[in-house]
């Protein structure tokens, strides 16, 4: 096969005003030291430690590189960059609950991305980089930057340039190591041949930072922690987080602009469950993503332990071996979209779709009722209202649907509500759709890696940012602008849609699906990989008004039987 020619992107950009703070000294991250020259051989593979790779304005990172020690010829080479540590700092034992076998991957796997070990035992060179600013890599650090894309393309072209390299490139990984290759993809690296985005959000505005405006608090803590080693400065990402609430410059500078301009393969995966972090980015970098070859896969189960299993090893071999090697025609026989259709926790059916969302989706309104608690085909004809105190423990409104006959519910769902407060001028609203079997009780799915208790599907919106952007927006998804904010008044009963992230769940007849809306986060956990949105701008009771004049609806996609 060969390459198209492509050219980069020049090196120019307007860097918001930055709030720094220094990079903690590597040793405290259990980094060893430089081994440049350091060269070992483990089971078939060799293995060459802090390799200098200079960058083109003359930066120098470090990567570690993995090939076969018994090659005769050169090989692929798989990349990945990261400020996570290529020397691994971070395993499976800090997060309870992933459900990843000790024995899954070797200790020289980077976090969140492929094992050296494995791939290299399969024909593969890997490479792992330090991205520039962490661990001894020089620079600053800057996370998720325009940068970064700039620096990947220049370690793409690197590892094609090396004598044991046939000048194919790939990349694969998960959450950061997969937004990174949307930014090195961007740039169009002439020997980038292929990319395997595992789990990545694609707008880190409404992907992460701000879910429909509401500011995440504890993730951007953790993802700074993870983020802080390094030889000179590092992002405050917290701090500029808290000074940027709006869709504002610096906001933009941590995503690409335009994905369309990727035209290289891309196996995108993702899962149901990874709501408020990649389900939602994943799914709409798939859909914009240029390039003619393009898979989405997006399944049930929890992320790591679906990255690692056998059978997606198998299947990412494919790719790579086809877009890499040239010798597997597996992948002309996939489908362009693979889904779950999830029927409780790690139970599930997989299924081949031509686009996403399916084109037969039937976009059903059910209009909510605020005297029964209940969804209803059509409109009630009397106007009411149910309203809580979103500070209490069981301060919410509940609104429930039971099915006669077996229903799926899969692509993106809408809700509609016309609210309304009695103090201050602003409201916060976390909406949760959940499934109930036939004895009312809540069927549970895996949720955010390790969690088991997750729901059907998660919404946001903070009623300020209710501005629609009506250029981008659909009927079955909202786009908010994100840009200004426009003050509540009380008393004063007020529209707002929000986008409830895209999902794939079968109801049996008699089982029930639930609207849940409250004014805090559905799910709060302890441990500090987890999200959470604790700086709440609500006041007094919260009222949602139905039926009459109130248009409030919730509006599902049906796949017709």
């Amino acid at each position: 096969m060969s390459t198209p020619s492509r050219s980069p992107r020049p090196a120019e950009r307007v860097l918001p005003e930055m709030i720094w703070m220094p990079g903690l000294d590597p040793a405290t991250g259990g980094h060893p030291g430089l081994r440049t020259g350091e060269v070992v051989e483990e089971d078939g593979v060799r293995i060459e430690r802090d390799v200098p790779v200079v960058l083109r304005d003359g930066v120098t990172v470090y990567v570690d590189v993995f090939r076969p020690a018994a090659a005769t010829a050169p090989v692929p080479a798989i990349l990945t960059l990261s400020p996570y540590g290529k020397h691994a700092p971070k395993g499976f034992h800090l997060f309870p609950g992933a459900e990843v076998p000790a024995d899954a991957i070797s200790r020289h796997t980077v976090w969140e991305g492929p094992d050296p070990m494995w791939w290299a035992q399969r024909g593969y060179a890997v490479v792992n980089a330090d991205s520039r600013g962490s661990w001894m890599s020089e620079g600053d650090l800057v996370v998720l930057s325009e940068q970064e894309g700039e620096d990947g393309h220049d370690v793409v072209e690197w590892t094609a340039a090396q004598p044991w390299c046939t000048g194919r490139v790939g990349m694969s990984g998960v959450s950061y190591l997969a937004v990174v290759q949307w930014r090195v993809a961007a740039t169009r690296p002439p020997h980038l041949a292929a990319i395997n985005p595992w789990e990545g959000w694609s707008d880190c505005y409404r992907d992460y930072f701000f879910h429909g405006g509401i500011p995440e608090t504890k993730f951007v803590t953790f993802t700074q922690w993870s983020c802080r080693c390094g030889p000179g400065r590092v992002e405050d990402l917290p701090a500029m987080h808290a000074a940027h609430p709006l869709l504002d410059d610096y906001n933009r500078s941590k995503s690409v602009p335009d994905l369309s301009v990727i035209d290289v393969p891309a196996y995108c995966v993702t899962d149901w469950g990874d709501h408020g972090l990649h389900t939602r980015g994943t799914i709409e970098a798939w859909r914009e993503v240029g390039s003619p070859h393009k898979w989405l896969e997006v399944h049930g189960r929890k992320k790591w332990q679906y990255y690692y299993r056998p059978e997606s090893l198998r299947r990412l071999r494919a790719f790579f071996d086809h877009f890499l090697m040239g010798t597997d025609d597996e992948v002309r026989t996939w489908p362009p979209v693979r889904i779950e259709v999830r029927e409780r926790y790690a139970v599930g059916v997989e299924r081949a779709e031509r686009e996403w969302p399916p084109a037969r989706t039937d976009h059903r309104p059910f209009a909510l009722d605020a005297t029964a608690g209940t969804l209803v085909a059509g409109q009630p004809a009397a106007a009411a209202a149910v309203e809580y105190d979103p500070a209490a423990e069981d301060g919410r409104a509940v609104f429930d649907l039971r099915f006669d006959a077996r229903t799926e519910i899969t692509g993106y769902a809408k809700l509609r509500l016309w609210v309304e407060i009695d103090e201050g001028d602003d409201m916060d609203l976390f909406v949760g759709l959940q499934k109930l079997d036939r004895s009312g009780r809540q069927v549970h799915f895996p949720y955010w890696s390790m969690m088991d208790d997750g729901q059907v599907a998660l919404g946001w919106l903070r009623a300020s940012h209710r501005e629609l952007d009506d250029e981008r927006s659909t009927p079955w998804q909202p786009r908010l602008r994100h840009e200004r904010q426009l003050p509540l008044r009380p008393g004063e009963p007020t529209p707002v849609e929000i986008e409830i992230w895209p999902s794939s769940t079968l109801f049996a007849a008699g089982e029930s699906l639930r609207l849940v809306v409250q004014g805090r986060d559905l799910h709060r956990y302890d441990i500090g990989p987890a999200q959470a949105h604790e700086q709440s701008v609500n006041r007094g009771r919260h009222r949602i008004r139905t039926g009459g004049a109130f248009d409030s609806h919730l509006l599902l996609p049906v796949i017709p039987a």
